[in-house]
């Protein structure tokens, strides 16, 4: 029993672990893959774009696989697509990049989905911690990918394509560990299966959770897609751009390692979500005004900050419900609009960069989704349980 809990633990681990390297993995290449394919940089942003707005717009799917296959193999079908969607997008020409990074985006969005409902099935117990585990997990595969992409190009002599289709190898490394669970479970009927979307969807719960995770997430994509681009336009070499964004990842994985074990013991998180909205505003304050000056200092408060928010958010889609159909409904509707605003967010950023020929515009409407964000913080972190009549 103690092995196959570490066995299962450790395959929530290691899927968690392939969540973002195929997304952080091509912001430090991003020069490269602009000036490769010809894109500007609004088309640039709108490679991440395309990926986040497949992480909103597919995220249902996994509820509706869940019902038919079980979570256990619908996160094993995830691993298996990611796989796949990553080797195509390394394939010559525009097309194969942004239609594989599609297919990557909408495996993540289905295992994002369902790794909530995971956790509440296998360790209702201990919904903070593994919840503080598996999105360490997350943060910390975003980290290892955005810090090894240029050094593994210098190591091995591949350009950005053949460094992107590595990222296929965890993601069948985790697909193999997982098998064994994915086939010892077995789904339960499609008809007796839980419907509890109808009251997700009324509920005002479902749509401060939304808000606070949309929000957080459109901050935190916008630093992963142009954060090395900032650095590189304020005069700083590539790979120490690259370290940069590496460092706020690697900070990200203390807080989200940290925050949820903390705030998961109380029935508000209201002053954990401010606290990390500070921060966060803190460090695109550090990047507007001295982006070259102190920037490892604007980097630990920048991971802080977006590392707790983004641990909170999870955490919070956690506990609001009572069993993991639930959690699923809710995280299905969070994680699907919430990553549609989101999308908009490096597109957005690049547009304003283009218009406005610097970085301080972006940089202090970034300060102002900080704001909103807050404020739905506010409402998303307080004591709730989804489903009662007076939500």
């Amino acid at each position: 029993m103690a092995l196959r809990s570490a066995l299962l633990v450790a395959g929530v681990v290691l899927a968690a672990l392939n969540l973002r390297p195929a997304i952080a993995g091509l912001s430090p290449l991003l020069d490269e893959i602009m000036k490769d394919a010809g894109l500007t940089p609004a088309g640039g942003g709108a490679v991440t774009t395309v990926m986040v707005v497949c992480l909103g717009v597919f995220g249902p799917l996994a509820p509706l696989l869940a019902r038919r296959i079980g979570l256990d193999r619908t996160l094993l079908a995830g691993l298996l697509v990611l796989a796949a969607g990553v080797a195509l997008r390394s394939l010559d020409g525009p097309i194969m990049l942004y239609a594989g990074s599609a297919i990557a985006a909408t495996a993540i969005a289905v295992m994002n989905v369902a790794m909530p409902g995971i956790v509440k099935q296998h360790f209702p117990a201990r919904v903070n911690l593994l919840t503080g585990v598996y999105v360490s997990a997350i943060v910390g595969g975003a980290a290892v990918a955005s810090a090894l992409v240029i050094p593994l190009e210098r190591v091995t002599g591949l350009d950005w394509r053949g460094v992107s289709a590595l990222l296929a190898v965890p993601a069948l490394a985790a697909a193999l560990l997982w098998l064994p669970q994915a086939f010892r479970t077995h789904p339960r009927p499609t008809g007796d299966a839980p419907r509890p979307f109808g009251m997700v969807l009324r509920s005002r719960v479902t749509w401060y959770v939304t808000a606070l995770m949309g929000l957080q997430s459109l901050t935190f994509y916008v630093m992963l897609t142009w954060l090395p681009t900032i650095f590189l336009d304020a005069g700083m070499p590539a790979d120490q751009a690259g370290y940069m964004l590496s460092l706020t990842t690697l900070v990200q994985v203390i807080a989200t390692l940290a925050v949820p074990v903390v705030a998961g013991r109380r029935p508000s998180q209201v002053s954990y979500v401010l606290a990390s909205g500070v921060l966060t505003a803190a460090g695109y304050l550090g990047v507007l005004l001295a982006p070259t000056t102190l920037s490892w200092l604007w980097m630990i408060v920048l991971g802080i900050g977006q590392g707790a928010s983004f641990a909170l958010a999870l955490l919070i889609i956690a506990l609001r419900p009572a069993d993991p159909a639930t959690v699923t409904a809710l995280s299905a509707v969070a994680q699907s609009v919430g990553y549609a605003i989101a999308a908009l967010g490096p597109l957005l950023f690049g547009l304003l960069r283009q218009v406005s020929g610097g970085w301080s515009v972006p940089l202090i409407a970034g300060l102002a989704v900080v704001g909103v964000q807050m404020v739905a913080g506010w409402f998303a972190g307080r004591p709730a349980t989804l489903g009662k009549a007076n939500l």
